[in-house]
């Protein structure tokens, strides 16, 4: 095999392992990044793709007494029933998509041995996410007020670029929609103005192994169900 070849395959290889790595972590040991490491993910996270090379992405990473007190404001939030959203969302899905849904909701209570009917354990579970998870770090990621779909599905490719990243050092992450439910304290206490517009969050640090919510794998549909190649 050529040099080339060698090379390819390697990076094949590594590509592979990344994204069958990366998963939704929901539990994180107290060990904070280093600075110089969150540096290096997030300007490796900067060669993501997008329309025109605008690059819209917004990025604010929350840390240190910050985070702490969103973690402590926003379960309260939450909590009241008040949501202030940036951006419209259906929770109802349809179909297919609704059992993909319920069955990533099954297995993850399972895995803490929580019963459908235990809803005061489910919905604890569930404010975890308010609660980051634990984890040392979070980062938002916004839109500039005059952006829309387009700009969003950029946000998107350069948040799989950095949960990529995040996998590649070592590190785990988790996507959560619901933090963009509480766009207003979140901007309140980040100093942001309505120039900016809030699509998602996620918590991000070193993986608490030993945690059994991070032993959940969740299924993935089969090529034959989303791909159509047309010869």
């Amino acid at each position: 095999m050529s040099q080339q070849g060698q090379d390819t395959a390697i990076l094949s290889e590594s590509i592979e392992t990344i994204l069958m790595e990366r998963r939704s972590v929901r539990s994180f040991l107290d060990k904070p990044v280093p600075q110089s490491l969150l540096e290096r993910v997030f300007t490796l996270a900067q060669r993501s793709p997008s329309n025109c090379n605008t690059q819209p992405w917004a990025v604010h990473v929350a840390s240190g007494e910050t985070l702490a007190a969103l973690r402590e404001a926003l379960p309260k939030q939450a909590m009241s029933g008040n949501t202030h959203l940036d951006f419209p969302y259906n929770i109802k899905y349809p179909g297919v998509f609704q059992e993909r849904q319920y069955d990533a909701a099954n297995k993850l209570y399972a895995s803490l041995d929580i019963k459908r009917e235990d809803k005061a354990r489910r919905q604890d579970v569930f404010m975890d996410n308010y609660r980051f998870f634990g984890a040392p770090h979070a980062v938002f990621l916004f839109l500039p007020e005059h952006f829309g779909l387009r700009e969003a599905a950029d946000v998107g490719m350069y948040a799989q670029s950095l949960m990529l990243t995040l996998t590649a050092h070592g590190l785990g992450s988790c996507p959560q929609t619901s933090l963009g439910f509480h766009a207003d304290i979140i901007k309140e206490m980040l100093g942001i103005g309505e120039e900016l517009k809030l699509l998602f969050g996620l918590s991000f640090g070193y993986p608490d192994l030993d945690s059994p919510i991070n032993t959940v794998r969740v299924d993935r549909a089969e090529l034959t169900d989303v791909a159509v190649f047309h010869q």
